[in-house]
């Protein structure tokens, strides 16, 4: 997951109350900013662009995680890879490329191009490269302050967020394994690696399709599922999810006076207006974690509202707005509930179909959320993060005036032509979105996501060895597999 800050450093650990009021102070002043700036006749006046972001594990021979993401990074030289929250993750920061055209290419050609290199440079030290939302053979021993990156706004942040819970962190998973256990700080996080995908939107229809991206990222949820896997047990099919939102959570239920809002979520409800509702709410519901003020240096004509942007990445929702200040500016949406994995094929088609359906119901959104309540949509994307295509969502089926329990597959398959359409409509070319939304639609067929091939190819190896021998084994054949560009829903399966 993206603790970057949005690609700001800090100059400190520790900070002081006048620090506080101060960054207090310049957030406030920035959100204005924010509010003129979006006024302005011309902002977002930009060729629309898509991007993404991509985290990774780094295992040995044996499929166990190797602390070794600093030493790549000096062998790499290549400032598109960064480090992550934990030693044994990299991300890669893919370029930005025109929505028009081929796109989905554009960007997979890019990421077979970069692991390319990081994989032929891993292997001259016995380090392999997994794109995995939840690595299978991770233990308890591997979250901790001892395995995180060196890096200091790591090390405030896990130090803040503990402060402020004031006991460990509590991670409670059910499942067909469930995991119950508690860490010390933060670290637990890092076990949760995404394919982030960001989409510029223009100003004046950004509400719509950002409400768009809510109400289907229960579907997105679902078919992308890869993170099946948590020490060791079979648990959601997308336990990022919740491993995510629990590993931060600082609120201790006992002492609350009322449900302050966790900074990992979903979101508050449909919105209303626009973006600067969004930067409104981070700052209004969320008190500042880590208040670094910075020098006003930045030469383009809109300024750079760096402390608002620091504090808004210091908040996890599962749909974020990124301000830019570039040429005459942009908001765009970052979609954050896609999965690492399985293959660069499966992930850009993932983001296809995320895009593509925000995009393309986003015409007829406020009919849609009408008849489906913003709780509603919280409780669809928490249930398909659990059960994967073997989800019930609350769903107004065709013909129908309200919401009826509906099987998330078939809600899928019924979207996909709208998926079509969304892409088509941001000029994606037909070739580019019928082979693209193929790799779900083929994935939806066969009914294999990535979750659903890990947990069944483990389940098979325990027959024959210990758990964790069968979790190195499972991470060896994920590899092989991963390596060879087919999607997942093609893969060997030891279980038919």
């Amino acid at each position: 997951m993206d603790l970057m800050f949005m690609g700001k450093n800090i100059s400190k650990l520790k900070y002081t109350e006048n620090d506080y009021i101060l960054f207090q102070q310049k957030i406030y002043q920035q959100l204005e900013q924010l509010k003129e700036i979006i006024a302005l006749p011309n902002f977002g006046d930009e060729p629309m662009k898509i991007g993404a972001e991509l985290e990774m594990y780094l295992v040995d021979d044996n499929g166990e995680v190797s602390l070794s993401n600093q030493l790549l990074l000096d062998a790499l030289k290549d400032e598109q890879f960064q480090p992550e929250l934990n030693q044994y993750n990299l991300e890669l920061n893919l370029s930005a490329f025109d929505q028009n055209g081929t796109p989905f290419t554009h960007l997979r050609n890019e990421i077979l191009l970069k692991t390319t290199y990081l994989e032929r440079v891993a292997s001259q030290h016995n380090i392999n490269v997994v794109p995995v939302g939840i690595l299978p053979t991770l233990r308890k021993e591997h979250l901790n302050s001892q395995y995180m990156s060196d890096i200091a706004r790591y090390h405030c942040l896990s130090k803040k967020l503990h402060q402020q819970r004031g006991e460990n962190f509590k991670v409670n998973i059910n499942g067909e394994e469930p995991v119950s256990v508690d860490f010390s700080d933060i670290s637990a996080e890092g076990a949760n690696t995404s394919f982030q995908v960001h989409l510029m939107v223009k100003p004046q229809r950004f509400k719509d399709i950002f409400n768009a991206a809510q109400i289907t990222a229960p579907l997105v949820a679902a078919i992308s599922a890869n993170s099946g896997i948590f020490l060791g047990n079979r648990v959601w099919d997308e336990t990022r999810i919740t491993l995510f939102k629990q590993s931060l959570d600082i609120r201790l239920r006992d002492n609350m006076q009322w449900q302050e809002p966790t900074r990992v979520n979903f979101g508050h409800g449909w919105l209303r207006n626009g973006p600067w509702e969004l930067f409104a709410e981070a700052v209004a519901l969320y008190p500042p974690i880590i208040p670094e003020v910075f020098n006003e240096n930045d030469s383009h004509k809109i300024p750079a509202l760096d402390e608002l942007s620091l504090h808004v990445g210091t908040i996890w929702p599962w749909h974020r707005p990124v301000f830019c200040n570039h040429g005459n500016g942009h908001i765009r949406i970052e979609f954050r509930a896609i999965p690492a994995g399985p293959t660069s094929l499966d992930m850009v088609a993932n983001a296809a179909f995320a895009i593509g359906l925000a995009v393309g119901i986003s015409e007829n959104i406020d009919e849609l959320i009408a008849k489906v309540p913003f709780r509603f949509a919280e409780y669809n994307f928490y249930r398909a993060a659990q059960h994967g295509l073997d989800a019930k969502i609350l769903w107004p089926l065709k013909n129908k005036h309200h919401p009826k329990e509906a099987k998330i597959g078939e809600v899928i398959a019924a979207l996909l032509p709208a998926a079509k359409a969304g892409l088509l409509s941001l000029g994606v070319e037909t070739n580019e979105a019928d082979y693209f939304l193929g790799i779900i639609e083929q994935r939806l067929n066969e009914g294999v996501t990535g979750a659903i091939w890990q947990k069944r190819t483990l389940k098979t190896l325990e027959q024959y060895t210990d758990k964790n021998t069968a979790c190195q084994q499972l991470v060896q054949h994920y590899i092989k597999q991963s390596r060879s560009c087919q999607p997942v829903a093609t893969w060997e399966r030891s279980w038919t």
